[in-house]
């Protein structure tokens, strides 16, 4: 049988999940900017498909985040920078998943009132839904970036790492 699908898709794993949810959680963060701008130019339909955009890479990334964290062997990361980062790794940390856990309804709630023109009442929740879904997208950059790149539990991989190595 001939398979169409890409060799890259092939080579997928679960463990390849932190950084595609990163790559989801930036995506999210442009379009919700983009989706800003273009209401505040009034350009309403642009608006409108962009955020169902933002919605549907945000619900990718919901899916992809259950995924890789209901495997086997995948249980949560344990951070292993020191102590005054990891102060504000946890502060980070825990304010984004308060906060994540509401986006999904914000911003299904955002969106209805939207879709069904229901304009003041939408604008009052966006209020809310915009700087917090922002917020969580950027927040989750930041935790992979520093759990994963910066802070690796694997030695030797960090970037702090290296950086000091070549400062030395």
């Amino acid at each position: 049988m001939i398979s169409f699908a890409p060799a890259a898709l092939l080579a997928f794993a679960v463990g390849d999940l932190p950084a595609v949810n990163a790559l989801l959680n930036a995506t999210a963060t442009v379009l919700l900017v983009a989706g800003y701008a273009l209401i505040k130019r009034r350009r309403e339909t642009a608006h409108r498909n962009t955020m169902l955009a933002a919605f549907g890479v945000s619900a990718a990334f919901l899916a992809c985040y259950l995924t890789y964290h209901l495997s086997p062997g995948n249980a949560m990361k344990k951070f292993t920078g020191p102590p005054p980062v990891s102060y504000f790794y946890y502060a980070i940390l825990i304010s984004h998943i308060f906060l994540a856990a509401a986006v999904p309804f914000l911003a299904a709630a955002t969106i209805y009132l939207g879709l069904r023109d229901r304009r003041v009442a939408h604008r009052r929740l966006a209020q809310w839904t915009f700087p917090i879904w922002l917020y969580v997208s950027v927040t989750g950059v930041v935790i992979y970036l520093m759990l994963y790149h910066l802070y690796p539990s694997s030695p030797g991989a960090a970037i702090i790492e290296i950086l000091n190595q070549r400062c030395v």
